[in-house]
């Protein structure tokens, strides 16, 4: 008797945080469905990502940012991006209020700019705005689409509860379908969404602990002290403190961009930020993997002197990172299934549009119980 006023609570609870969140829900699974292949879609479709290979050195930032800031007068020049012999150059422009996020793509060989792109439009940015935000103001929106994966969380852990069978005989009918002909489509919905919430549990679970890294702060800070992390999740720029006018090293972007050049020759992308006030650092970076983030070094020098500063945030070198920063710095990686290459894209895909499915089963399943008589 206990058991079954406790299974009901749990089915009290599965249910109206079920129809609370469902909408929300579906549309977080299916825009994450639809992110899922943007890099793969947007180099197919946009040549001006692509330059053709030469025998020649690429320009240096310097001169990239001269090309850039007559494209995009009055902007702030966030990095300049290196994306491979065969790839154009990205200047990037990024501010947050006034908000604006553009690229200007350019061949790195001489200069020729290709197109300049408004990085806050298009049918991309319009999906991860919904993912992330739902499309409301980003500071409500973000809250909304957390508390929404919050309780998502909470519904995998009833839905587990729920699908526990009760007796032997009720074993076989959640590992698989044992449809008979004649049965009644609500059975089939039932069987569909206990068994379909199975087997995806575990995945979908992944993904909602990732998604509430980026949703919640303190979610974020207590999974990595969870998991052993102890420096800080904070990017800080480190200081650059001036000296005398003779001290100062002349083009220290374009020394920058070299030396990075000369530690990571197989990189697959290198990328360097123009210091934005006379105390910032020079903030660079190196990818070692195309397609992910997590392995890339992050690096720190000095505007003036070009002495190299190192930080205490997880965005460092990666040979500094402990198992707990790099499962930080793996998040976006693990959350698209980009850490396992296509495969991964392509799983993460699919089991997304079965998450997208629950709440609809779900749904008929609460219709079909409160419509009997209809039906």
């Amino acid at each position: 008797m206990k058991n079954n006023s406790f299974k009901k609570t749990i089915r009290n609870i599965h249910l109206w945080l079920g129809l609370s969140s469902g909408i929300i829900v579906f549309i977080i699974a299916i825009t994450g469905c639809l992110y899922a292949f943007q890099q793969e879609i947007q180099d197919y479709t946009e040549t001006y990502r692509f330059v053709e290979k030469q025998d020649a050195p690429f320009l240096l930032p310097s001169q990239m940012q001269q090309i850039a800031k007559k494209e995009l007068p009055g902007k702030l020049l966030h990095a300049v991006k290196y994306n491979g012999k065969e790839k154009s150059a990205e200047a990037i422009f990024y501010h947050y209020q006034p908000d604006y996020y553009y690229a200007v793509y350019i061949n790195p060989y001489n200069g020729n700019v290709l197109q300049t792109v408004d990085l806050n439009t298009g049918f991309f940015r319009f999906i991860l705005d919904g993912h992330f935000y739902l499309w409301l103001p980003h500071e409500i929106g973000q809250v909304v689409i957390a508390s929404a994966t919050l309780i998502f969380l909470v519904m995998l852990i009833t839905g587990l509860i729920l699908w526990y069978p009760k007796n032997k005989k009720a074993v076989g009918q959640r590992f698989w379908f044992k449809w008979k002909k004649g049965m009644k489509w609500k059975r089939k919905n039932y069987d569909y969404h206990n068994i379909t919430g199975f087997y995806v549990m575990a995945i979908a679970l992944i993904f909602a602990i990732t998604g509430l890294v980026w949703g919640f702060n303190w979610f974020a800070y207590s999974y990595y002290t969870v998991i052993g992390g102890e420096k800080s999740l904070v990017y800080e720029d480190p200081i650059s403190k001036k000296v005398a006018t003779g001290q100062i090293l002349t083009n220290p972007l374009d020394k920058t961009y070299e030396l990075m050049q000369k530690e990571y020759p197989i990189a697959k992308s290198i990328e360097v930020h123009p210091p934005e006030t006379d105390s910032s650092s020079i903030a660079a970076n190196a990818n070692l993997d195309e397609g992910t983030y997590w392995k890339t070094d992050y690096r720190y020098f000095d505007q003036y002197t070009l002495k190299e500063k190192e930080v205490n945030h997880i965005y460092g070198k990666l040979k500094n990172a402990d198992t707990s920063d790099k499962l930080m710095r793996m998040n976006y990686d693990i959350h698209t299934g980009a850490v396992l290459g296509l495969p991964g894209k392509i799983f993460a895909c699919l089991i997304s549009l079965l998450i997208a499915s629950l709440p609809v089963t779900g749904f008929l399943i609460w219709y079909g119980r409160k419509n009997k008589a209809r039906i």
